[in-house]
């Protein structure tokens, strides 16, 4: 990860820590994550989640065009990170064999599953205008937002 890129996800991170501090609620956690990151990062035009719902994915905050609101398990770029257990980086929608399209600027796409004891509660998923916008180290960055947001949650139980 570059070392701007490095700063970027680090400020993120201590936001997204101050936001949630003492805070219980779930739903309003995600909201405001979904808020900070879309207004964050530069590029974005999606940024939300996911959650799961027997065999589909439903529709929870975003910030961001209207979206669909189920997508089934497995199927695309959200429902196949959510099924394999792991982050998927998007160069080209275009590109991904079955791609779902909710806006159709979004050219590239990231999604981090959320998993917990229980299993894949979820996905965050972050949509782009712009061809190749994520890289590895967005991943990385959005894999730690994922992993302090599901903590905050386990340690609330």
């Amino acid at each position: 990860m570059a070392a701007e890129q490095t700063a970027l996800y680090a400020a993120l991170g201590e936001q997204l820590a101050a936001l949630i501090a003492g805070e219980p609620d779930f739903i309003a956690n995600a909201a405001n994550m979904a808020a900070l990151v879309y207004h964050g990062l530069p590029d974005l035009n999606w940024a939300g989640f996911y959650f799961r719902r027997g065999d589909d994915l439903v529709l929870g905050p975003f910030q961001g065009k209207p979206a669909c609101v189920r997508i089934p398990w497995g199927r695309g770029v959200c429902g196949t990170a959510a099924a394999r257990r792991a982050a998927i980086v998007v160069s080209d929608v275009e590109a991904f064999p079955g791609h779902i399209a909710c806006d159709a600027a979004s050219r590239s796409e990231l999604v981090v599953p959320l998993l917990t004891e229980r299993g894949v509660i979820g996905v965050f998923d972050l949509d782009s205008p712009r061809l190749a916008r994520f890289d590895d180290g967005d991943r990385v960055g959005i894999e730690r937002l994922v992993a302090m947001f599901l903590a905050h949650h386990r340690d609330r139980r």
